[in-house]
């Protein structure tokens, strides 16, 4: 499995990807496609909780899963900008 990640309208270069706060290595941890970005790994995303897990968090029992975020720092219209906590889509190995 691989994930994907689209970058914001307008993004230009240099850009920095970081995954939970470290800086990513373009060519090493991520390629750039066109407007969105390959990881070769899964990245971790939580998703909607389920009712289950929110009744049991309400009595206060932790049920933690593992969520990776990604921010990207990059320029637009001459501006230095940040997109904190893109969308993280999951692809087959195939794709």
């Amino acid at each position: 499995m691989s994930s994907s990640v689209k970058l914001p309208p307008g993004c230009q270069p240099p850009i920095e990807v970081y995954v939970n706060g470290v800086l990513q290595v373009e060519g090493r941890d991520y390629e750039r496609r066109g407007d969105e970005l390959r990881f070769d790994r899964e990245l971790a995303q939580e998703g909607k909780l389920g009712f289950w897990r929110w009744l049991i968090g309400a009595f206060g029992v932790g049920t933690y899963r593992k969520q990776e975020t990604v921010d990207v720092r990059y320029q637009s219209g001459g501006r230095t900008l940040v997109a904190h906590a893109l969308a993280v889509e999951r692809e087959d190995a195939d794709r």
